[in-house]
């Protein structure tokens, strides 16, 4: 199996070499939505990527289970590999097949038929409904195509190979980019063109991800079995409050727009273009939290104490590095980059301060992710989803609330920038004073 030991050798350049695959992953998932409503806004219209839009945000709550048990998976199965036993690797990975193909069987079904129901519910145009609940309902026809790939290179990266995942994303936003035009306008297809190029492309990046994994020897896979209890109640301890985490920032980011939409449409505009310009400024840290994550979970299982802290120390370091010169440039360039997106010159404006103002407290936010990443690893998920609250519930909203009430919408920088400096000193004062590093994922005799 092609695979890497972080159990041994310098810390800082496995960072190094097994985030930067990574971020480039990342990148790549974030130009498959930005094709995709590309294509949708250009040839169908905006009623059309307003539709996307709006089911994109159910889409993304499922996709937050996902997530919440891959990362289940990744400290899972990195400690397993830490630890040396294939047999363990090979059993939790079964278990993992298991429960994801049937929940993925359950919410496609769910999913398909109570679309329209769910769209109804968070209050989707008239105008709209019949074109989301259609895109949404072929969407989670395929819901099995996202679990699979996303958990194939959950997978990879627990046993240290970040690299083979960036073939998988490349062919599936290589496809969505070909496929798009010819299932809309070629085809004459309309939104459901859109829909059928995403999980066709989807589908095909995840069956040749498990014709690779297999005809390489990357990964120990079996023909699926019974999976033991115990094992199963593991992951759902674990893969429970990390999905539950992925709601709460969900959950949060829509409260904060809450605030924002009370100050009118160029402020909207200019937050909207800024968080777009947010999501790939902070790929590096999500990049950097991942790798930590592995890389820590190995190091526990192999009860390598020292080590663990000094990926810690070392992911901080390059996140502020790395975020803080990112920052820098935003910064002089902040009205040129929301230009991109939007013209409107009250808009325009109000994006550029903002973020002028907030790219310096990006730094902060990345320790965020790099400490939780370490917390992760050892399995104490309930704390994280804890952290989370306290990030999101007690600081941010109230913080952003409060400081736009003071001082207007400037204050919507100063309180989320507050907010992120308060979190990451929370998080180190866990990462410190708290008990994660006793937390015990694999019973004795699972070593």
């Amino acid at each position: 199996m092609s695979q890497h030991d972080f159990t041994t050798g310098k810390v800082t350049k496995q960072i190094w070499l097994f985030s930067l695959p990574i971020m480039l992953t990342n990148l790549l998932q974030v130009s498959f939505q930005f094709i995709d409503s590309l294509w949708v806004g250009n040839l169908i219209g905006a009623n059309a990527l307003g539709a996307v839009a709006i089911s994109g945000t159910v889409i993304f709550t499922v996709l937050s289970f996902i997530i919440g048990l891959n990362n289940a998976a990744l400290t899972i199965l990195s400690q397993q590999k830490g630890k040396g036993n294939d047999d363990g690797l090979k059993s939790y990975l079964n278990t993992f097949v298991v429960i994801q193909t049937l929940l993925s069987l359950l919410l496609g079904v769910i999913g398909f038929v109570f679309a329209k129901d769910i769209l109804t519910l968070l209050s989707t145009p008239s105008s709209m409904i019949d074109d989301a609940t259609l895109y949404l309902q072929i969407n989670f026809i395929g819901i099995f195509f996202l679990f699979g790939y996303n958990f194939i290179s959950t997978v990879l990266r627990s046993i240290g190979n970040s690299k083979t995942p960036i073939i998988y994303v490349m062919i599936a936003v290589g496809l969505n980019a070909l496929l798009d035009p010819l299932f809309i306008s070629i085809m004459d297809l309309g939104i459901a063109g859109a829909a059928y190029a995403t999980i066709v492309s989807q589908g095909i990046a995840f069956l040749y991800g498990v014709y690779d994994t297999l005809n390489r020897k990357l990964v120990p896979f079996t023909v699926p079995t019974r999976p033991d209890m115990r094992e199963i109640l593991t992951i759902l301890k674990l893969g429970i409050p990390s999905g539950l985490q992925m709601m709460v920032i969900s959950a949060g980011v829509m409260a904060i727009m809450s605030v924002v939409n009370s100050f009118g449409a160029d402020v909207v505009a200019g937050f909207g273009a800024a968080q777009r310009l947010d999501s790939l400024i902070m790929l590096p840290a999500m990049a950097l939290g991942t790798a930590v994550n592995s890389m820590a979970g190995q190091n526990i299982g192999a009860d390598k104490w020292g080590r663990v802290h000094q990926i810690a120390t070392y992911g901080v370091i390059i996140n502020f590095l790395m975020i803080l010169s990112i920052s820098t440039f935003i910064y002089f360039l902040a009205k040129p980059a929301i230009n991109l997106f939007i013209e409107e010159e009250g808009a325009l404006q109000f994006g550029a301060k903002y973020l002028a103002f907030i790219a310096f407290f990006y730094p902060f936010l990345g320790i965020n992710f790099i400490l939780n990443g370490v917390v992760r690893a050892s399995g104490a998920m309930f704390q994280v989803l804890v952290l989370n609250i306290i990030s999101f519930w007690i600081l941010r909203y109230p913080l952003t609330y409060f400081c736009s009430w003071l001082l207007g919408e400037n204050g919507i920088a100063i309180g989320m920038g507050i907010s992120f400096m308060v979190s990451s000193v929370i998080a180190f004062g866990y990462y410190k004073l708290g008990k994660w590093d006793e937390k015990e994922v694999l019973q004795k005799n699972e070593t």
